[in-house]
């Protein structure tokens, strides 16, 4: 079975017409997977008792699914797979922490603490992508991230948050994860 691709976007009603979405969509879709690219309910906020049901119900995510997660997607991705079965996750622009930021803080996803290791126990990979010039979180966030899930890190000094309208590094790593499954 061909794994499916999931892509979650970030908080702040960005949408999957922005950034690198649109490109990553046709990229991936080249190759005969199944992307599923929908615009997350609560797009300012990106609760969690909002965005963790849609990504099951009407996303489809289950064990054959990849998800691909940018900012507050990442984190969504992280929550998800602390309690259920993923193939993989890539985590762009991940955090642990609410850093302070009031509309961080009311999404729910800090409220209680990270369980790592069930995290990193429902999959078979974890690929993570982090900028040392990220203007949203300082780099010590995906730097802990990476430690505690033992993710196939990927730092760049020139990245800022990710928001450039290509991203050929994302296709090239997921690319390698499905020709191995």
């Amino acid at each position: 079975m061909n794994p499916k691709i999931i892509f979650l976007h970030g908080n702040g009603g960005e949408g999957m017409g922005k950034y690198f979405w649109p490109y990553a969509g046709r990229e991936l879709r080249k190759t005969g997977l199944t992307v599923v690219a929908k615009n997350f309910p609560d797009a300012e906020l990106a609760r969690q008792s909002v965005w963790l049901p849609f990504l099951k119900n009407e996303c489809g995510a289950d064990e054959h699914s990849i998800l691909i997660g940018h900012s507050s997607g990442a984190i969504a991705a992280m929550r998800f797979a602390e309690k259920n079965k993923v193939l993989g996750t890539v985590l762009i622009g991940a955090y642990y922490t609410d850093t302070g930021d009031e509309r961080e803080r009311l999404s729910g996803y800090f409220d209680a603490p990270w369980d790592w290791p069930a995290i990193r126990g429902n999959q078979q990979w974890i690929i993570q992508f982090a900028s040392v010039d990220d203007p949203f979180f300082p780099v010590e966030e995906p730097r802990l991230v990476a430690r505690e899930l033992g993710t196939e890190y990927h730092e760049y000094t020139d990245r800022g948050h990710f928001f450039a309208p290509e991203f050929p590094e994302l296709i090239e790593e997921v690319r390698k994860k499905i020709a191995g499954v």
